[in-house]
């Protein structure tokens, strides 16, 4: 790897080891574009736990809302190393998304729970749906495969956020507008759903699109063991095995059939 795409390489297998890997079974020509997107995430995702102090927090992530307003408009952008590589990653037309994982993530600067089903959704959409979408955009996906992609990055979303429960609950986080069982069963329903909706156009996809969804691979298997043992949830017991993550994702990137 040349040193500046080591560099971001580095930064995300040291923060996001998951998507370290999938970007990684990704061809080497996509992976620069792939890092800027996962590394600039990495930053917005650790912004607000950076601070006990919300307001330290904020500033954090309002640098990344003036750079997608900078990046959007065709300024000068912010100083940071990660600035250039997402410039040359992500269409400034998408600057948006990065807008919308930014205001999604400021709730996260506090400990206030979400007020409602609705909420969460949204959360999630900003977070998991917004994510790969944008990681499909930088690789130049046409906007008729919007659907399918965010369907799949929010059941990606959704699973991510079901691990780190423990995590946030030891924070002293709320993580959930209702934690009962059968709402966990419910809303690992409704990401087993998403994942049909877009296996449907799988015959669709161009394969140059395909390794935008090697970070969902987890997706599927995780969010079954909710639905079968919701218990999984608050016990930290929904990962697979290290070698069943590595065989599951050399599956989908071997094949395609994500």
């Amino acid at each position: 790897m040349s040193p500046d795409l080591a560099r971001l390489g580095d930064f995300v297998a040291r923060g996001d080891p998951e998507r370290f890997l999938a970007v990684m079974a990704a061809p080497v020509s996509l992976r620069a574009r792939l890092f800027a997107i996962y590394a600039v995430n990495l930053e917005i995702a650790r912004a607000p736990y950076a601070s006990p102090e919300p307001l330290v927090a904020q500033m954090r992530l309002q640098f990344w809302a003036d750079l997608a307003d900078a990046l959007r408009e065709g300024r000068a952008l912010p100083a940071h190393e990660w600035a250039a590589p997402l410039a040359a990653s992500l269409p400034a037309d998408d600057a948006g998304l990065l807008s919308d994982l930014v205001a999604a993530r400021m709730r996260d600067t506090t400990k206030t729970g979400f007020a409602s089903e609705a909420d969460f959704i949204a959360y999630i959409e900003a977070t998991g749906g917004g994510l790969l979408w944008m990681a499909a955009r930088s690789l130049g996906a046409d906007p008729m495969f919007e659907p399918a992609l965010r369907a799949m990055g929010w059941a990606m979303g959704l699973a991510n956020y079901l691990r780190a429960i423990p995590a946030l609950e030891q924070m002293g986080r709320v993580p959930l507008f209702d934690g009962r069982p059968a709402t966990l069963a419910h809303l690992a329903r409704l990401g087993l759903g998403k994942i049909r909706a877009a296996r449907i156009e799988r015959g669709l996809l161009p394969p140059a699109l395909v390794p935008a969804l090697y970070p969902a691979w987890l997706a599927e298997p995780i969010l079954k063991r909710v639905v079968a043992d919701p218990a999984r949830v608050a016990q930290g017991r929904l990962d697979p095995s290290e070698a069943g993550k590595r065989l599951r994702l050399a599956y989908v990137a071997a094949t395609g059939r994500w």
